[in-house]
C-alpha cells in the first residue's frame, strides 16, 4: 500500500443472511440438497476507496445505509464477506455507545483495559490517566460500573480514552450526538486540533459538521457508495435527496412580468442560472432582492441591527394549498445562523393559483452576528413545518457581507420570529 494512505479499502461486500423464522436456519443446515432457507442482504455492497494520511473524511447516508457497518469492518469488529481492508497506522474508534467496554468493570477499570488492547503498558497509561480523567470529567462516578453511566457520562469517557492513546487514525460514529453541547464542542475542538497530525474517520447526521471539519464526504446508502468528493457538494445532493428530489441547476426560464401598481416587484433581482436549486418545480422562485428597509435601496454590505426587507417572487405551475415561504442565512462555511418562515410566524398565506405570481415581503432586523461573509437561501413548499413538500430551495441565492462586529450569542441556529411579513398582490 502507498506510504502517503492510511487505509485502502478494495471491492469490500458484507453479506447476511435472513431467516423468516429461527426453524429456516436449522432446515438450511440439515437440508440434503443444500436448499436455501434465506434471503440475501447486502450491508455493503461492492465499495472502494481510499483514505489520506492527514485527511478528515466524513460518512453521510440514512439510517440503516451500511456507514457504521463500514466502520466496524475498518476497525477489524467485523469481517467483510469479500475484499480487502489494508491499514496502515493504529486505531482508535469511538462505535456506537457500549462498544470496547466492559458494563462490569468501573471506568477506570475500562481505561486500562482498553489501553492494554491498543498495546500500552500499565505504567504507560498511569501516565495518561489524569489526561483522560480530565478530559472526561465525570469525577467520582470513574470509579463506578459503567454500567450505572447515563449516555453521556459514558460518552465522555469513551471518547476521552479514544484520543489520548495516541492514535493515527481516528474513528468516530454519530456518538457525541449524545453528549451535552459543551461537551460536544469540547469534543470538536479536539477534532480540530488532531487534524494537523492524525487522520480522521467521521460519521455523522449533523451536515454542518460534515462541512465544517472534513476534507473529503463519502455518502453511502443502501450498501453502495453514490458520490465521494467535496463536503458541499455531497450535502447539497444528499439534503436533495432527503427532500426527495434532485439537484439541479437553476433553468427555468421565466417571462417578464411585473404586476400594475407594484413598485417592489420592480425591485426584484431574477435568480442567477448557475445557483443550485431543489424541490418538484410545482411553484420556483424567480427572484429575490435584499433592500435597505429605510429607502428601499439594494444593498449587499450589511451593518448589525440595520433594518432590511427581503423580497421573495414566486411563480406557481399548479395550485398550491397552504404555501410556506421562507429563507436562511448561512456563514461562508454553510451553518445555519438564522431562518424563518411564514409558518413560524404563524402566518397563514393565500393559496396559490396555477399559473400566478406571488412576491413576499419579509421586514426583519438583522441579527448581530460577526463580520463576514453570508449568504441568503429562500424556499417555498407546502404543508405544515414538519409535514411539507418542497417546491423550491436555491442554494445561495444571495451573498452579502456584514461589515462590522458586534458583541453576540448564537448556539446553533435561531429562529426569527420578530420578523413582519406581508404578501405583495
Amino acid at each position: 500500500m502507498n506510504a502517503n494512505l492510511a487505509a485502502k479499502i478494495e471491492m469490500i461486500t458484507k453479506k447476511y443472511k435472513l431467516y423468516n423464522k429461527p426453524m429456516d436456519r436449522l432446515k438450511e443446515s440439515i437440508h440434503p440438497f443444500k436448499k436455501n432457507y434465506h434471503k440475501d442482504f447486502y450491508a455493503i455492497n461492492n465499495v472502494s476507496f481510499e483514505i489520506k494520511k492527514g485527511e478528515t473524511v466524513g460518512i453521510i447516508g440514512k439510517n440503516g445505509s451500511g456507514k457504521s457497518t463500514m466502520l466496524k469492518m475498518i476497525t477489524g469488529v467485523l469481517t467483510p464477506t469479500s475484499g480487502t481492508i489494508q491499514i496502515n497506522g493504529t486505531i482508535s474508534a469511538l462505535l456506537e455507545l457500549g462498544a470496547g467496554f466492559n458494563p462490569e468493570y468501573t471506568g477506570i477499570e475500562n481505561i486500562y483495559m482498553n489501553g492494554l488492547i491498543c498495546g500500552f503498558t500499565k505504567s504507560e497509561m498511569d501516565e495518561k490517566l489524569d489526561d483522560i480523567l480530565s478530559f472526561a470529567d465525570i469525577g467520582e462516578f470513574v470509579y463506578q460500573p459503567v454500567k450505572i453511566y447515563s449516555s453521556g457520562m459514558f460518552v465522555r469517557l469513551a471518547f476521552a480514552v479514544a484520543i489520548n492513546v495516541d492514535p493515527d487514525i481516528l474513528i468516530v460514529d454519530e456518538a457525541l450526538s449524545v453528549g451535552d453541547m459543551r461537551f460536544q464542542q469540547k469534543c470538536y475542538r479536539k477534532i480540530e486540533e488532531y487534524k494537523s497530525t492524525k487522520t480522521i474517520l467521521l460519521v455523522s447526521h449533523d451536515m454542518a459538521t460534515i462541512t465544517n471539519y472534513c476534507d473529503r464526504a463519502i455518502w453511502i446508502n443502501e450498501g453502495e457508495l453514490i458520490f465521494d468528493g467535496s463536503p458541499r457538494e455531497i450535502v447539497k445532493k444528499y439534503q436533495a435527496f432527503m427532500a426527495d428530489s434532485n439537484l439541479s441547476k437553476y433553468t427555468h426560464v421565466v417571462e417578464e412580468y411585473v404586476e400594475p401598481n407594484s413598485s417592489d416587484n420592480m425591485l426584484i433581482d431574477p435568480i442567477d442560472r448557475d445557483l443550485d436549486v431543489l424541490g418538484d418545480n410545482s411553484a420556483i422562485i424567480t427572484g429575490i432582492s435584499l433592500l435597505d428597509a429605510q429607502n428601499n435601496e439594494k444593498i449587499n454590505l450589511v451593518n448589525p441591527d440595520q433594518q432590511l426587507k427581503l423580497l421573495i417572487k414566486v411563480k406557481s405551475n399548479q395550485a398550491i394549498i397552504d404555501p410556506i415561504v421562507g429563507f436562511s442565512i448561512k456563514d461562508r462555511i454553510g451553518n445555519v445562523m438564522v431562518q424563518t418562515n411564514n409558518y413560524v410566524l404563524g402566518i397563514t398565506l393565500d393559496p396559490l393559483v396555477n399559473n400566478s405570481y406571488m412576491t413576499y415581503c419579509f421586514n426583519f432586523s438583522l441579527p448581530n452576528l460577526n463580520k463576514g461573509q453570508y449568504t441568503i437561501s429562500p424556499a417555498i413548499a407546502s404543508g405544515s413545518q414538519s409535514d411539507h413538500i418542497q417546491h423550491s430551495w436555491i442554494h445561495d441565492a444571495i451573498v452579502f457581507n456584514v461589515l462590522l462586529t458586534t458583541k453576540h450569542d448564537l448556539e446553533g441556529f435561531l429562529i426569527m420570529n420578530d420578523v413582519d411579513f406581508s404578501q405583495i398582490n
